[in-house]
């Protein structure tokens, strides 16, 4: 499975998904803020989710975030919780990384520095 969307800004925001070993692999390079929420939303909760849907969203490649991206990734997590799935976090850079540090998230949702590792946790 891959499916590729981004916004109407190219450059902006791009997300590529994949699947590995059952595993939803949600990779998304750019900007994450208020005018790509949806896009982030949509892919990270695609219209008809089985129950129990394991997911990896790959940050490696993002630049940005702001709050918007934040609530997202809340809302994805709570969703996926639910219905028993899971979503972790991966390869965030360091400017990420520290959002997700200062809001407490990544007390929340399992990080990790790379693909790899969030895929063997």
């Amino acid at each position: 499975m891959t499916n590729i969307q981004s916004v109407d800004q190219p450059g902006r925001l791009s997300v590529e998904q994949s699947a590995v070993d059952g595993i939803r692999v949600v990779t998304v390079r750019g900007e994450i803020d208020h005018t790509v929420k949806d896009v982030l939303g949509e892919a990270l909760l695609p219209p008809g989710a089985a129950a129990g849907t394991r997911t990896v969203v790959d940050l490696s490649g993002v630049t940005f975030m702001d709050s918007s991206g934040i609530s997202v990734l809340i809302g994805a997590y709570q969703a996926l919780s639910d219905t028993e799935g899971w979503l972790r976090i991966a390869g965030a850079q360091e400017g990420v990384l520290r959002i997700l540090q200062i809001v407490g998230l990544d007390t929340l949702i399992e990080c990790h520095p790379s693909l790899r590792e969030a895929l063997r946790a």
